[in-house]
């Protein structure tokens, strides 16, 4: 299976200066693991995620580094949801040594559950934690969901298959999917209509509420102490 390929060159611009990098287009990343020596290094931003969208986490790459080709993982992303991918690490593998990662699970098919509507399909895990040679570790596995025809019928991440070479680690009484209840047209109506009128009292109760260190309108037009005399009016005669 052809590799992916990625070029770097080792990073001067450090700490809080790497925003400027990032405003010309430039990943700031770090290379470590392995028998290589913690690296700062950077590349276009735009062909890292060209690579990332198509190995993920799980996927080896190539890294040109100096002329010097080294087998990765990419590892901790630092995404952010409006400025994009903001940082990434790459982790040098030995090809002969098992690692431990996180592969994506991707649902197929379509329950029985929900064809016959007597049920939802309800998604319980998106990963699973493998152990695996470099080369052996799978992009993700696939969960067939289109047996489950009942409701409270689930698949376990023991009912998973994986290619041959891959150690599931997570708990394989982990549920995967399952079926949930139904729930009709007018249950979903009537729970947004009882979200909405519990919103619309909450926001009225903080309406009516007074500000701290506000006096409210009743007490304030009461005297400031408890008996407390009208001042008498000058015999003006």
């Amino acid at each position: 299976m052809k590799r992916e390929k990625l070029k770097v060159e080792k990073r001067k611009v450090l700490g809080k200066q790497v925003k400027k990098l990032r405003q010309e287009g430039i990943l700031p990343a770090n290379v470590y693991g392995g028998d290589i020596k913690s690296t700062a290094v950077q590349l276009p931003l735009k062909e890292f995620s060209s690579v990332y969208k198509e190995v993920g986490e799980t996927g080896l790459i190539d890294l040109d580094l100096e002329g010097k080709l080294i087998p990765v993982l990419i590892h901790n992303v630092n995404e952010d949801y409006r400025k994009g991918i903001l940082h990434a690490d790459f982790f040098q593998v030995n090809l002969k040594e098992k690692v431990r990662t996180a592969v994506p699970l991707e649902v197929v098919g379509e329950p029985k559950a929900e064809t016959d509507k007597v049920g939802l399909l309800m998604n319980i895990i998106s990963e699973v934690e493998v152990e695996a040679l470099p080369e052996d570790l799978p992009e993700h596995i696939e969960v067939n969901v289109e047996p489950l025809a009942a409701v409270d019928e689930q698949i376990t991440v023991a009912d998973l298959k994986v290619p041959q070479g891959v150690t599931v680690l997570t708990d394989g009484e982990q549920v995967v999917a399952k079926i949930g209840e139904l729930v009709s047209k007018e249950a979903q109506e009537q729970a947004a209509e009882e979200a909405a009128a519990a919103e619309a009292a909450s926001a009225e109760a903080g309406a009516e509420a007074p500000a701290e260190g506000e006096v409210p309108q009743e007490e304030a037009q009461q005297p400031a102490e408890a008996g407390a005399e009208a001042p008498k009016e000058e015999n003006q005669g």
